[in-house]
């Protein structure tokens, strides 16, 4: 028995690239907000957090934007959710997904949803 079957036979490849995408996102707001990051540094946290998501499992690709405003007296920022703009696909057998996180100004929040399926 594969570790497909042996630990996700209770789920489709539906919900399961669902689920890798969710996950993934959960862990990357939580591990990364907080980060200290300016206009120079942007670029490549951006690019750190896209390659280290790809790594897991069932993450085809990962897209990161980082939205600073640049109204700071300060060198540097702390990134928080409102700047954020990913979408993580993932790819299950023949299903793909698009998880995405972004601020909605309507809701004043940054939301995270099934984009695309």
């Amino acid at each position: 028995m594969d570790v497909n079957e042996k630990y996700f036979s209770n789920i489709t490849s539906r919900e399961r690239a669902i689920f890798e995408g969710g996950i993934s996102m959960g862990a990357l707001f939580h591990q990364f907000v907080g980060t200290p990051v300016n206009i120079k540094t942007k670029e490549g946290l951006e690019r750190t957090i896209e390659e280290s998501f790809k790594l897991q499992p069932a993450i085809e690709d990962v897209e990161v934007k980082i939205n600073l405003n640049d109204n700071t007296g300060f060198d540097y920022i702390s990134l928080s959710g409102d700047m954020l703009d990913v979408r993580i696909h993932t790819v299950v057998d023949d299903v793909k997904a698009i998880i995405r996180i972004e601020y909605i100004e309507e809701l004043n929040y940054p939301l995270m949803y099934v984009e695309e399926i």
